[in-house]
């Protein structure tokens, strides 16, 4: 017996002096990377993860990022990424530190990290030992993740404060619970910077090949001040940055009978707010247009989501709203009763996706738009894996008239690699308003490949010194030093943030 208790004291020691001689190498790592961004919120993480590190690039930081979203990503200074592996396909925030390890390889000047966390503790630890950031971002508050942040709003805004930097910076657009945020910044001796949407216009949302929102963009601006890059280099930097996999797009199909298909894939931005603003946004831009019709994917663990994708119908006037998944129940009874005759049953446990899908397509017109909401899993993967397989078409819009199948912008812009150097007072040839965005690394379906088949370009190398001067690097030499040195944070006397309520 006295052996056994041995044994264990000994491999308990063993286990005490592996965890000390890691979480000092860890530290030594994190003191390697002066700057360390950590994104927090719950919606749109990865894509302001992805913007920020674009600015930062942009403005001649060499910025390692990571993305834990649709799909993790690790992204490599010069801009080329790869997925993070996990072991038997589960995530956990203990892999933070192997990331951290391999970004101080790179001895970069910026790390940005999305946080993993969902739990408040951990968001907590996620922080004050894994990242340590000296700049937080806290993007928004949404109604999300309620039984591991709280019920209200203002209780997930103190769970994600958990993740403030203890005396550093943390940047957010979140308007509603501001006044939440900034009590609990005061508690943690931590600046709150409101990144004010309206700062970002129009033409600068325009200049980029895929949606995002003025509130993203404002929130990489603002942390690339933080960091001395001026807004036109990061706004340069954001647009040539590739998008998320799961940005929101839309996808152009041909249906049997000739019907022509508008498809918004809108399931990521999976909560009521969330969903009312994509699609509003995509209405706008003109994207998607009326007849709009909505179909709602159901989840048996998803009861009270379903209903609350019922509950906003009114808010989008669809002319049909198609219920799949199961139980289709749950959101049909929370659509209003004004608007639950346009309400069709498809759903079921064991539906054959051809037989609703064939259904539906039956219910649209010749030419009409879809929306995707809810959540993915289950038929929602059924419903995306047919309509993957249906040819595309290509819009021929009228450039005459006034109603335009595709939104172009014809205004002068921003110069970008792949469009040439914009002229001033010179209209810009027709271009579409985004450009699909294909996850490198999906499996992709037959009829996916063929139609996106594209011959491969290859990547070219710019130096830090001549942004706009696009050559290959020498053969069989390294790439070069790089030569600026991160910039120590100065309050700016005239910011472009603000605390909301503040006189302009």
């Amino acid at each position: 017996m006295l052996f056994l208790y041995c044994v264990l004291l000994f491999c308990c020691l063993v286990m005490l002096v592996a965890g000390v001689v890691e979480q000092r190498r860890h530290y030594a790592n994190l003191a390697q990377i002066p700057n360390r961004v950590l994104v927090n919120g719950i919606r749109g993480k990865s894509s302001i993860t992805r913007l920020c590190a674009g600015a930062l690039r942009g403005g001649g930081l060499l910025t390692v990022a990571k993305t834990t979203g649709t799909a993790a990503r690790f992204i490599h200074p010069d801009a080329t990424e790869e997925p993070v592996y996990r072991k038997f396909g589960i995530a956990n925030v203990v892999e933070q530190i192997g990331i951290v390890r391999r970004a101080a390889a790179y001895r970069p000047h910026a790390l940005v990290m999305e946080c993993m966390a969902v739990m408040p503790a951990l968001q907590e630890i996620n922080q004050s030992k894994l990242i340590q950031s000296t700049i937080g971002v806290l993007c928004n508050v949404r109604e999300d993740h309620v039984a591991e942040m709280g019920p209200t709003l203002d209780d997930i805004a103190r769970s994600l404060s958990r993740s403030m930097p203890h005396g550093g910076i943390c940047v957010t657009a979140e308007k509603e619970r501001f006044h939440v945020l900034q009590e609990e910044a005061d508690a943690r001796n931590c600046t709150l910077l409101y990144a004010d949407p309206d700062t970002v216009s129009d033409d600068e949302l325009r200049g980029f090949s895929w949606f995002t929102f003025k509130e993203n963009v404002a929130i990489a601006l603002t942390v690339a001040e933080l960091l001395g890059v001026d807004r036109e280099t990061a706004l340069q930097g954001m647009y040539d940055a590739p998008p998320d996999p799961g940005v929101l797009s839309v996808e152009r199909y041909v249906a049997p009978g000739g019907k022509r298909v508008r498809f918004a894939n809108v399931f990521a931005a999976n909560d009521p707010e969330s969903t009312l603003m994509n699609i509003n946004q995509l209405l706008d831009l003109g994207a998607v247009d009326r007849p709009l019709n909505v179909v709602i994917n159901c989840r048996p663990d998803r009861v009270e989501r379903n209903g609350q994708m019922g509950a906003i119908v009114p808010d989008l006037m669809p002319d049909k709203v198609f219920v799949i998944g199961h139980p289709a129940k749950s959101a049909i009874d929370a659509i209003p009763a004004e608007w639950r005759g346009r309400a069709v049953d498809l759903g079921g446990d064991q539906r054959d996706g051809e037989e609703f899908m064939n259904e539906l397509i039956g219910h649209l017109g010749e030419s009409s738009s879809l929306v995707a909401i809810g959540n993915i899993h289950g038929q929602g993967e059924i419903l995306l894996e047919h309509l993957a397989e249906l040819p595309g078409f290509e819009d021929e819009p009228d450039r005459d008239g006034p109603d335009r199948d595709e939104p172009y912008r014809d205004e002068p812009r921003a110069a970008a690699p792949d469009r040439g150097p914009a002229v001033p007072g010179r209209a810009a040839p027709a271009q579409p308003l985004y450009v699909p965005h294909l996850d490198p690394y999906a499996d992709l379906t037959a009829a996916q490949e063929a139609r996106y088949a594209q011959p491969p370009v290859p990547r070219q190398y710019v130096h830090p010194q001549h942004q706009h001067q696009h050559q290959h690097p020498p053969h069989g030499q390294p790439w070069p030093p790089h030569p600026y040195e991160p910039q120590p944070y100065e309050p700016d006397p005239n910011p472009q943030w603000q605390s909301p309520g503040d006189p302009r």
